[in-house]
């Protein structure tokens, strides 16, 4: 399947929305690591937000590859550029609601959580539960 940027967006969001908010839920009642309060919602919310960015140089970049498609393992690989930038973002620069002072750890357990979780379901979930998805660019409606 060759994404579409539109589908990508979807997918991404679905994603997010869905397993994202799933895996983020037991680090917001504090039963993985200790209470962070909504900052790790934040996170979320700040991962689909960058990475629809990130979608637009994906997109660009894909279309110099001769299949015009990602193999699974860069698309994995991704997830750390990703993280990498938003934990700079967040020690560094800082983002709007989110303390400076968010465990290391945390970040870097919740993150990896979410993006492998995410990674897997769009290579299986997606194709039982939205069969015309690959067909359709990514797009999910």
């Amino acid at each position: 399947m060759t994404p579409t940027l539109f589908g990508r967006w979807q997918t991404r969001l679905f994603l997010l929305a869905t397993v994202g908010v799933f895996i983020t839920l037991p680090f917001y009642l504090g039963i993985v690591t200790p209470n962070f309060g909504t900052g790790y919602f934040l996170i979320l919310g700040y991962v689909a937000l960058f990475g629809c960015g990130w979608d637009i140089l994906y997109n660009y970049l894909q279309k110099f590859r001769w299949d015009r498609d990602w193999p699974g393992a860069l698309q994995l690989l991704t997830g750390i550029w990703e993280a990498l930038f938003l934990a700079v973002c967040l020690k560094f620069v800082g983002l709007p609601r989110v303390s400076k002072e968010l465990p290391l750890f945390g970040f870097i357990l919740h993150y990896s959580l979410v993006w492998i979780s995410v990674y897997l379901a769009g290579h299986s979930m997606m194709r039982i539960l939205f069969p015309l998805w690959r067909f359709r660019g990514g797009q999910i409606f």
